[in-house]
């Protein structure tokens, strides 16, 4: 039976909420809802690994975070990119590139 959201590969969330961060800053739902959204709805972002990871982020100085109001006019938490976190992007994306080529040889692979 086919699931209907794929499980993403281990340490590609913290890599993804840069990716998002870097283009505008967002609250945590937001942050999930735009994964989802541009990934055509393969990628679903379960709260309880988001809001791990976004603390994770925080910890290690490549996001930071400030309140705010919504566009629904409620209190939420919003999270930037620190110039650390642009920096550590490209590392990641530089990773990510290598790891999906090797995966793609192998995957290659007559047999």
């Amino acid at each position: 039976m086919p699931r209907k959201g794929s499980d993403m590969i281990r340490g590609t969330l913290d890599m993804l909420v840069l990716k998002v961060l870097s283009v505008e800053p967002m609250h945590g739902w937001g942050i999930s809802e735009r994964i989802q959204q541009i990934s055509d709805e393969t990628l679903q972002v379960n709260q309880g690994s988001l809001y791990a990871a976004l603390n994770r982020l925080t910890r290690r100085g490549w996001i930071r975070s400030e309140w705010d109001v919504t566009e629904h006019n409620r209190r939420a938490r919003y999270y930037r990119l620190t110039r650390a976190g642009e920096k550590q992007l490209g590392i990641e994306h530089e990773q990510w590139i290598r790891l999906s080529g090797a995966v793609d040889r192998i995957m290659g692979l007559s047999g």
